[in-house]
C-alpha cells in the first residue's frame, strides 16, 4: 500500500457567503479554508502530500442520501434572487443559501469521494478533504447547520456500493451532534457512527432528545449509534482520551472496520465560539493517531465545523501531520476526566452493554441524576434562561465571549532517521526497507555498559555477543535522545538484562519510562520512585509484589487471546501510559509470550504516539515473523487488521476489572464512572 497522505482543496469552495444578517450564521465564512491552507503551506505540510483535484458530485451519488424532491429544489438557488434565497433558507434550520453553494456542496462531495476512491484503490494511505459546506447536520431532505449535503453519509454509501466493503467506521469529533448521519444509519449495522457533542441536557443546539447517549440506533442498527453527550463546557484533553480508550476504541475493534471516516469538525478545540472547550489542539494529533491502526490504514478525514481560525488552522495542521506519520506532541496535562465526563461515559457503556462484548463483564448501571442536571436545578434555571440556551449558539453566547489564549504547538520535527536496528548476523533481510542496522556500539556506549553490569552486580557477564548487543542498545537509547533515530529494535539473548540495562541507562537521559512486558517471566526493574510504570500482559501470575506503578494482567489464555490482550492495552495500559507521560518507551516481547503478531503489530502502532515516538522494542531470541512485524510498524506501515476478535472471556475480563479496580484511586485515567451522589457530598 502507499504510504503518502493526500489533501483535497479548491479555492472554489471559498466562493460563497452570507449575503444578509443572521447572527447564527455569520460564523461560516469562506477565511475557514484559506486559513487552513495558508497554515499548512506555511508549515511545509502542503508540499509533503498528494495533491488531488476536485470533481463535482452526480445526481445518482447525491441521491444516495438525499431525496429527489430536496435535490431539484437546491437546483433552483443559482438562479434565485436574494430575496428568493431568504425566503428559501427559512425553511431550514441555521442554514444559508447563495448563487454559488450548489456548485460549492456538489464540489465538497465530490472532493471527499475522491478522497475515498484515492485511499480504498490504495493510492495514498489516507487523507483530509477540506471542504465547504460542511455536512453532517444535514437530512435527506432538508438542509440544516450550515450543511447542504451530508458528505460524509454519502462517502460511506459510495464505499459500500463501489468497493463492497461491509463496515464503515464514522467518528464525528465535531462538537455539534451530527444529527444527519444518525438519522441515515440508525438502522444499518454496516455503519457504525460515534459522536461526541455539546449537550448539556439538551439545551445546546441541535436540541435533540436523540442526541443523548440513551439513542442506540433502531432494530438491526441497535447498538451500532454511540452518542456521547458533553454535558458542561470546558472539557479538555484527560476527558477527550479517556472516551476513546473506554468506548469508541474497544468497540471500534469490536466493529472491526474496513473504511474509517471521520467528520473532522475543528469546533471541540480551545478558544471556539460554539464549542468552549479547552483541549488544546494537539489533542488531534494524538485522536487521529488513535485511528490510524484501525481498518488496515485507511482513514478519510473531511472538514465539518470550527470557526476560531487560528484554533481551527493549527488543528489540523496537527491531524495532517499525524496522517503523514510524524511523532506526535507530548501531553502534560492528562490525569482524571472530570465528573460530568465521566457520567456521560458511565452512561454509554451501560445503554450499550448489551451489544459489545467489551462491557458485557462490567455491570455498570447509567446514572439517575447526572450531577450537572442536578446543579442546574439547584440554581433555579427557569424557562428564560433555557429559552435563553436555545437560541442559535453565536446569538446566545456573544455578550459573554472571551479572549482565550493557548501556547503555540510546538513544532512536530521527525529525526533523519526513522528505525535503527540491532540484529544477530543473518536477519537482515527480515527487515523493511528504510531501517538501518547498527553495526557497532559506541566507545562511550560500551563503558557505560560495563559501568551498567557493575552496578547490576552482573560481573559474571562473559558472553561476548550478549555484552555486544547490551553496548549496541545503550548506543539506540543515546541516538533517541539526541534525536538521530527516532526509534529502535534489538533482538537480545536475554530479555531480562537487556531490560535491566536499557531502564538504568534510559532514566540518565529520559525521566519517565514506560516498560510494556508481554509474556512470563519476573519483572527485573525497580519501580518504586514512579519514574518507572511497568505493565506486564502474561498468562503465569509473577510472584514479584505489585505496586502502584507495578501492573501485571494474568490472561487466562495468556497474551495470545487477542480479546483478553486488547482488553488490557486499551483499559489499562493506554490510559496509565497516557498519565505517566514516559520520555521512553520500553516494548519487550518475552518468552511465552504467545501474542498474535497482527496483535503484537497494534501494540507497537498504539505506543508510538508516547513519549514523541521513541520507543525500543525489545524481543527475545526473536523468529522472523514477530522481527518484521515489529520493524514494519515501527517504520509506520499500517498494523495488519486482526479480523473478528471473539469473544472476550468473563475471567480475562474479571482479570483486568481487578488491576483497574485497584490502580484507579492513583491513576484517574482508569475511571470509569462518576462518584456516587454520597461521594460528592
Amino acid at each position: 500500500m502507499a504510504s503518502k497522505t493526500a489533501i483535497i482543496y479548491d479555492e472554489e469552495m471559498t466562493r460563497y457567503k452570507l449575503l444578509w444578517v443572521d447572527p447564527a450564521c455569520k460564523i461560516e465564512v469562506p477565511e475557514r479554508l484559506t486559513a487552513i491552507h495558508e497554515a499548512l503551506l506555511a508549515k511545509g505540510l502542503l508540499e509533503r502530500c498528494v495533491s488531488i483535484p476536485v470533481r463535482q458530485a452526480t445526481d445518482e451519488e447525491i441521491l444516495l442520501v438525499h431525496s429527489e424532491e430536496y435535490l431539484e429544489a437546491v437546483k433552483q438557488t443559482p438562479h434565485m434572487t436574494l430575496e428568493d434565497l431568504m425566503t428559501f433558507t427559512q425553511q431550514y434550520g441555521d442554514v444559508y443559501f447563495h448563487p454559488n453553494i450548489f456548485h460549492c456542496a456538489k464540489l465538497a462531495i465530490g472532493a471527499t469521494l475522491q478522497l475515498v476512491d484515492n485511499v480504498m484503490t490504495g493510492k495514498v494511505r489516507n487523507g483530509l478533504a477540506l471542504v465547504r459546506p460542511p455536512g453532517h447536520h444535514s437530512q435527506r431532505s432538508a438542509a440544516n447547520g450550515f450543511c447542504v449535503f451530508n458528505n460524509v453519509a454519502i462517502a460511506a454509501l459510495y464505499a459500500k456500493q463501489h468497493y463492497n466493503i461491509k463496515r464503515v467506521l464514522i467518528v464525528d469529533w465535531d462538537v455539534h451532534h451530527g444529527q444527519g448521519v444518525q438519522y441515515c444509519f440508525e438502522e444499518d449495522p454496516s455503519v457504525l457512527y460515534f459522536s461526541w457533542h455539546r449537550y448539556e441536557h439538551q439545551s445546546f443546539w441541535p436540541n435533540l432528545p436523540e442526541s443523548d447517549y440513551d439513542s442506540v440506533g433502531k432494530g438491526k442498527g441497535a447498538g451500532f449509534n454511540i452518542n456521547v453527550p458533553w454535558n458542561k463546557v470546558g472539557m479538555n484533553h484527560s476527558d477527550y482520551l479517556s472516551v476513546f480508550f473506554h468506548v469508541l476504541l474497544p468497540v471500534a475493534y469490536e466493529f472491526n472496520p474496513e473504511l474509517v471516516l471521520v467528520s473532522a469538525g475543528f469546533d471541540s478545540a480551545i478558544g471556539d465560539p460554539e464549542g468552549h472547550m479547552s483541549a488544546t489542539p494537539e489533542i488531534f494529533a494524538h485522536l487521529t493517531h488513535l485511528l490510524m491502526p484501525l481498518a488496515g490504514g485507511k482513514l478519510c478525514a473531511v472538514l465539518e465545523g470550527g470557526y476560531n481560525l487560528t484554533a481551527l488552522s493549527q488543528s489540523v495542521c496537527q491531524t495532517v501531520q499525524s496522517l503523514l506519520g510524524d511523532p506526535a506532541p507530548q501531553l502534560t496535562s492528562v490525569s482524571s476526566p472530570c465528573d460530568s465526563a465521566l457520567e456521560s461515559l458511565q452512561n454509554v457503556r451501560s445503554a450499550h452493554q448489551q451489544y459489545w462484548t467489551c462491557f458485557k463483564h462490567s455491570a455498570v448501571a447509567a446514572v439517575s441524576e447526572p450531577s450537572t442536571k442536578r446543579s442546574r436545578i439547584e440554581q433555579g434555571d427557569g424557562e428564560k434562561a433555557q429559552q435563553q440556551e436555545q437560541q442559535p449558539t453565536g446569538e446566545a453566547e456573544e455578550q459573554s465571549e472571551e479572549e482565550v489564549n493557548w501556547p503555540e504547538p510546538l513544532p512536530r520535527s521527525a529525526p533523519p532517521v526513522r528505525t535503527a536496528v540491532v540484529l544477530p548476523a543473518g536477519m537482515e533481510d527480515s527487515l523493511p526497507e528504510g531501517c538501518q542496522h547498527l553495526e557497532e556500539a559506541t566507545q562511550a556506549s560500551v563503558v557505560a555498559v560495563e559501568k551498567l553490569r557493575d552496578n547490576l552486580n552482573e560481573k559474571g557477564v562473559k558472553d561476548e555477543r550478549l555484552f555486544a548487543t547490551l553496548g549496541k542498545i545503550v548506543s539506540l537509547l543515546d541516538k533517541m535522545n539526541n534525536k538521530e533515530i527516532r526509534n529502535g529494535l534489538a533482538v537480545v539473548p536475554d530479555v531480562s538484562l537487556a531490560v535491566r540495562v536499557a531502564v538504568q541507562h534510559a532514566l540518565t537521559s529520559f525521566d519517565r519510562v514506560l516498560v510494556v512486558f508481554v509474556g512470563d517471566g519476573e519483572l527485573p526493574v525497580d519501580s518504586d520512585d514512579g519514574r518507572i510504570l511497568l505493565v506486564q500482559i502474561c498468562c503465569k501470575e509473577p510472584v514479584t509484589q505489585k505496586s502502584q506503578y507495578h501492573v501485571s494482567v494474568c490472561l487466562k489464555q495468556g497474551p495470545g487471546d487477542v480479546a483478553g490482550f486488547l482488553q488490557a492495552v486499551l483499559g489499562l495500559l493506554l490510559p496509565m501510559a497516557y498519565q505517566h507521560n514516559p520520555g521512553l518507551v520500553l516494548q519487550v516481547w518475552a518468552q511465552g509470550s504467545a501474542v498474535k503478531e497482527a496483535a503484537w503489530a497494534q501494540l507497537t502502532s498504539l505506543l508510538q504516539e508516547l513519549a514523541l515516538g521513541h520507543t525500543l522494542a525489545l524481543l527475545q531470541d526473536s523468529e522472523e515473523g514477530p522481527l518484521r512485524a515489529t520493524a514494519a510498524s515501527l517504520m509506520g506501515a499500517p498494523a495488519p487488521n486482526l479480523g473478528p476478535l471473539g469473544a472476550l472471556s468473563p475471567e480475562d475480563a474479571q482479570a483486568v476489572e481487578i488491576e483497574r479496580t485497584r490502580l484507579e484511586m492513583k491513576w484517574g485515567m482508569l475511571h470509569i464512572s462518576a462518584p456516587t451522589k454520597k461521594a460528592q457530598d
